[in-house]
C-alpha cells in the first residue's frame, strides 16, 4: 500500500506526516510526500526539530513536486481541501484523495511551539485513519468484555495452550488492555498489554491464518507501542519462541531488542522463550 501526503511546499506538514507513518514500519505500507511548489528544498528547521523530539529524523528530506508517478499512489492524503481540489481538477480519482484529519493548518513562518501543535495534529489524524481502517483494509480498535469470546476463539486457532474466554475476561479485570484487529465486522486478530508500575508486557498476539502476512500483526504491535507511549511506560516487553524467526525479525524491525532467554518457557512443544524489549525515551522538548 503506497500512501502519498500532499501540502503546498512539501517542507513542513507533508514531510512530517511521511516521516511519522514510515517510522511505524508497518509491513506493506510505504509513505511518500510532495507539494505544488519547488523541488529540492529541505524540511524547515522547525519541522526537523519537532520530529526529532519524538525520535524521528527527517533531516534528509528534500521537497518534490506533484508528478504522475507520485499520484499513482494507492491513497493520497492532503493537508487541506484546496490541495485535494487541485488534484481532482488535474484528473486524480476522487475516491482516492482525502483531507487528513479534516485539514492541518500550515505552521510555516511560525516558531517551534506551533510546529509541535501541527505535528501532534498530524500524529493524531494518522493514528485515527490507520487504526480506523481508512488506510489499510483492516483496523484496530479497543476490545471489551463482549469481545472475550472472539479473542478466545482466535487464541484456540492460534496456540497449543490458548487462553480461555474466562482467562481473557479475568485479564481484562486486572490491568490488561486488549486491542482487536477487525476486517469489516469480523475480528481477525488481537493483542493484549498488561501495564503495571510504568512497565508494559505483551501477553497475547494472534492473527487468524487467512490474515497473516498482510500487516495485521504489524498494526497490532504498532497499536501496543502507541498505547505504551500514551501511557508513558518505561518499556514494552514480550516473549517469543526461539524458533520463530519470522516473528523475531518483525519485533526487531519495530524496535524490540533481545533482552534474555527463558529456558523451557513454552510447552507443546517444549522450547525456550526469547525475551524482547522495546525501551521508550521521553526527551524534554527543545525550546
Amino acid at each position: 500500500m503506497d500512501i502519498l501526503f500532499v501540502c503546498s511546499g512539501n517542507t513542513c506538514r507533508s514531510p512530517m506526516a511521511e516521516g511519522y507513518l514510515n517510522s511505524k514500519n508497518i509491513s506493506g505500507l510505504t509513505a511518500k510526500s510532495c507539494g505544488f511548489m519547488g523541488a529540492g528544498e529541505p524540511a524547515t528547521p522547525e519541522a526537523v526539530a519537532a520530529m526529532r523530539e519524538i525520535d524521528i529524523d527527517i533531516s534528509a528530506h528534500r521537497s518534490a513536486t506533484v508528478s504522475r508517478e507520485l499520484i499513482a499512489a494507492d491513497k493520497i492524503y492532503c493537508m487541506g481541501d484546496s490541495h485535494r481540489q487541485a488534484l481532482i481538477a488535474a484528473g486524480v480519482e476522487n475516491d482516492k484523495v482525502f483531507v487528513l484529519g479534516g485539514g492541518i493548518s500550515d505552521p510555516f513562518g511560525h516558531g517551534i511551539a506551533v510546529y509541535r501543535i501541527c505535528r501532534d495534529q498530524i500524529i493524531n489524524a494518522i493514528n485515527c485513519a490507520l487504526y480506523g481502517g481508512m488506510i489499510l483494509p483492516f483496523g484496530v480498535i479497543p476490545a471489551s468484555g463482549e469481545d472475550a469470546e472472539d479473542i478466545a476463539a482466535i487464541e484456540k486457532e492460534s496456540f497449543s495452550s490458548p487462553w480461555s474466554e474466562n482467562a481473557v475476561r479475568e485479564a481484562m479485570e486486572h490491568k490488561t488492555v486488549f486491542f482487536k484487529a477487525v476486517s469489516g465486522d469480523r475480528a481477525v486478530g488481537h493483542i493484549g498489554v498488561t501495564a503495571v508500575a510504568g512497565e508494559g508486557y505483551i501477553n497475547n498476539l494472534a492473527v487468524l491464518p487467512d490474515f497473516k502476512r498482510q500487516g495485521v500483526g504489524s498494526l497490532l504491535l504498532d497499536r501496543a507501542i502507541t498505547f505504551s507511549r500514551e501511557s508513558r511506560l518505561e518499556f514494552l516487553s514480550l516473549e517469543v519462541r526461539k524458533s520463530n524467526e519470522a516473528a523475531i525479525a518483525l519485533y526487531k524491525k519495530l524496535g524490540f531488542e533481545t533482552a534474555g532467554e527463558r529456558k523451557d518457557f513454552y510447552d507443546d512443544p517444549k522450547e525456550n522463550g526469547i525475551i524482547m524489549t522495546r525501551w521508550f525515551c521521553y526527551a524534554d522538548p527543545i525550546n
